[in-house]
């Protein structure tokens, strides 16, 4: 089994997912620590419940980002972990803390990336007009939602539709392909060459 981190600022949905589907054994891993920048974060009280390591890793401690971070890789590397699972974590990686986990860190963008990236993937589709957007689930790199694609999933926008309604769909489709993501990599079933990633059958 994997050991994975899960690393979340807010709410927690996609972990609770995670931790759902691996409770239900859909995933050849386990979380085994949840990290946050935010004390008041859910996703350290739904660690809690299923008695996972939470712990608050305050920022405002830490003279720079890559400080801050080199503080989480040691937490993360005392871990033990596999895979470090981005869930709704609003801080941007240092060079560091990528070269430290490479083709190892995976992070959910509620897009069709390469199609708006950043922040606001929903509002920006929305505003945009498109007819079809959804869910990405990639490695992180050094760019900005610029990692290997490993799954998506698309979600129709429906005529005259809301920004939220349409994020309710886009948020039940990234609890759907986000364990499916990690499963492949806890089952060695990911290949990376440049660009692209294969799901391969080992």
């Amino acid at each position: 089994m994997k050991r994975i981190a899960v690393l979340a600022s807010g709410q927690g949905t996609n972990l609770q997912a995670i931790i759902d589907a691996s409770e239900r054994n859909e995933l050849a891993g386990v979380v085994v620590i949840v990290i946050s920048n935010c004390a008041a974060a859910h996703a350290l009280k739904r660690a809690e419940t299923h008695r996972i390591k939470a712990l608050f890793i305050d920022p405002s401690a830490y003279s720079s980002r890559e400080s801050y971070d080199r503080a989480v890789v040691e937490k993360l590397r005392e871990a033990e972990v596999d895979l470090v699972v981005l869930a709704g974590y609003m801080r941007l990686l240092s060079a560091f803390f990528v070269e430290s986990f490479p083709l190892r860190i995976m992070n959910i963008h509620p897009s069709l990336l390469p199609a708006f990236p950043g922040t606001d993937g929903i509002q920006q589709a929305y505003d945009y007009g498109v007819k079809v957007t959804g869910c990405t689930v990639h490695f992180v790199d050094r760019g900005l939602d610029s990692g290997p694609v490993i799954v998506q999933e698309a979600v129709p926008v429906i005529q005259q539709e809301t920004v939220a309604t349409l994020e309710q769909r886009i948020h039940a489709a990234e609890h759907r392909i986000y364990p499916t993501a990690i499963d492949l990599f806890c089952r060695d079933k990911l290949r990376v060459e440049g660009r692209r990633c294969y799901i391969v059958d080992k």
